[in-house]
């Protein structure tokens, strides 16, 4: 089994969600972060003066997949959240040792 955690922009999340769901993905988490990469955030201007914003919001999503999914997962993540522009994300890819399914106590992939 594989933990993916993919950094993408939020305005892609629903798409990369649909996408995901539409291959049968039955589990993921999300979390809404803030960090730069190469744009080193953005500047704004108000009222003539100019404001470093500093972070960049993203949205994570964390998935644990069976290893013979993985390659799905990473390739609709990688189709749905390309713009082509600085700031598309990262994707990281870890292997899991173990799961427990906490209410039944099931191990491994039946966890899932």
């Amino acid at each position: 089994m594989k933990k993916i955690e993919a950094i993408i922009r939020t305005s892609k999340f629903e798409d990369v969600y649909e996408a995901l769901a539409e291959i049968g993905i039955p589990f993921m988490s999300t979390y809404d972060v803030k960090g730069f990469g190469l744009e080193h955030g953005a500047s704004q201007v108000y009222r003539g003066t100019t404001y470093n914003v500093g972070f960049i919001p993203r949205t994570k999503v964390e998935i644990i997949a069976p290893d013979e999914q993985v390659d799905a997962v990473v390739s609709i993540i990688l189709k749905v959240a390309t713009t082509g522009k600085v700031g598309d994300g990262k994707i990281f890819i870890m292997d899991v040792e173990e799961v427990i399914r906490i209410r039944t106590g099931d191990v491994g992939e039946l966890a899932l």
